[in-house]
């Protein structure tokens, strides 16, 4: 029964898709993470500590004008309080300055009651600073300072505090915002790892995935190639044997036909018959003649009898000489070694190839010489067919680019579990060898 195996293809596809979309949705994730450490820092840390910086600059002015007051009430200066009207201007100036940027700047965490309350402080603290002043400036000194000491003083260390309890709270702000990068660091940090080793283990399951289904494309790639080959074998035996049968059935049947006919032909010219009947047999005789011997031409080009005969060696000293005939190009048939046993299915197969060879060439080299060189050991054969024509084309050295024939020779030479190369000498032409084992008995063909 046929076996069908999917192509892995789809389920790659897919991983990846999925792969994608994963890397994809973390770096979103990572994006997002970053983003809000971003504004954390943008919109809480830096905005607290520009805040604190204002902060800190009106507890100063805080300060500075509760050191006024303290001098103001001590009476130890030898100015009227009158006078100090305008270093109160200039602190209530970058007062008022620090305030304004400090709204600005202040943390959303922190409530609209609390600033309004804090604004409304400051607003009642000047309206008795212009009290007291008026005062001083009516000549009501001493009542000027009980307004101080009674008043302006309470109300600076109630201002003073609650600026140091924004600050206590800017502070604290700093410190869970600080927590909270530590966290997003944290998780991000986690998910790295979770992504990492979920990364790993899918690499790991494709690459298991990989060398499995590549393993079972391998093994079947292998049954088809020795499938092919089998098939191969029996194609190329069956076609030997049926030209053998084509061979003898020609030389059985209409070569002993035709020369019966001509043995009959000759008799009947040695009658007492007419001139004119004698040669008209004549020229009978003669067209049955060239019939006979294209016949034979015929059937020992299907399979030649001395192959089964002779042999190899013989079989060859034949050929090359009708090839020459045929062709007009000139065969130097050079052998080396002494000639051993060739088997009947190493003969036939090296025979083809050889037959091939020399068909191509008389086709398509435009050579007027060729070598064959048949160099034969214990147990291998060699073989080279040369010439010196155009050769070969570069993108079929090597046999990447084929011809049927070039196909044809390859499966000779796979069959014989030998190996054969096409290349261009440095002469130029195309050189053709062939090298197989020889074996004890007759294993080809089965």
């Amino acid at each position: 029964m046929k076996e069908y195996r999917s192509s892995p293809t789809s389920r790659l596809m897919a991983g990846l898709a999925v792969t994608l979309a994963v890397v994809g949705l973390f770096s979103w994730y990572a994006l997002e993470q970053i983003a809000g450490l971003k504004d954390l820092q943008t919109q809480l840390v830096d905005r607290n500590r520009k805040d604190s910086l204002q902060l800190l600059r009106i507890q100063d002015t805080l300060h500075s004008l509760g050191l006024a007051m303290r001098d103001m009430v001590s009476g130890d200066e030898p100015y009227p309080l009158d006078a100090w009207q305008g270093q109160f201007g200039r602190l209530r100036a970058d007062l008022q300055d620090a305030l304004r940027i400090e709204k600005t700047l202040s943390p959303v965490e922190r409530s609209p009651e609390r600033q309004a309350y804090f604004a409304n402080s400051l607003a009642q603290f000047w309206t008795s600073v212009d009290q007291m002043f008026s005062l001083a400036q009516g000549g009501r000194s001493q009542q000027a300072r009980d307004l101080i000491r009674t008043s302006l003083e309470p109300q600076q260390a109630a201002i003073t505090g609650t600026v140091a309890r924004l600050l206590v709270q800017n502070n604290e702000s700093e410190e869970q915002a600080a927590e909270r990068i530590q966290s997003i660091y944290r998780h991000v940090e986690r998910n790295v790892y979770y992504f990492l080793g979920a990364a790993l283990i899918a690499i790991a399951f494709t690459s298991l995935y990989l060398i499995r289904a590549n393993r079972r494309l391998f093994e079947s790639l292998a049954r088809l190639s020795s499938q092919r080959s089998d098939l191969a074998r029996k194609l190329i035996t069956m076609q030997e044997e049926v030209l053998r049968s084509i061979s003898r059935e020609l030389h059985d049947e209409f070569g002993q036909i035709l020369t019966a006919i001509g043995a009959m032909l000759g008799r009947a010219a040695k009658q007492d018959v007419p001139r004119a009947f004698r040669d008209s047999l004549q020229e009978v005789r003669e067209i049955a003649q060239t019939t006979l011997e294209n016949t034979r031409s015929l059937y020992q080009s299907l399979h030649p009898a001395i192959l089964d005969d002779g042999g190899l060696e013989q079989a060859l000293a034949w050929y090359l000489p009708v090839f020459e005939k045929q062709t007009g190009i000139t065969v130097q048939y050079q052998k080396t070694g002494s000639s051993p046993t060739v088997s009947d299915g190493v003969a036939i197969n090296v025979y083809r190839v050889v037959q091939e060879a020399l068909n191509n060439l008389a086709k398509h080299s435009k050579s007027s010489l060729a070598w064959v060189r048949v160099d034969f050991a214990m147990d291998r054969l060699h073989l080279e067919v040369e010439d010196r024509g155009i050769g070969l084309p570069l993108e079929k050295v090597g046999g990447v680019r084929r011809g049927l024939g070039m196909v044809a020779m390859r499966e000779r030479a796979e069959l014989l579990r030998g190996k054969i190369e096409f290349s261009r000498p440095a002469e130029g032409g195309t050189l053709i060898r062939l090298d197989v084992p020889l074996p004890t008995t007759d294993s080809y063909g089965q």
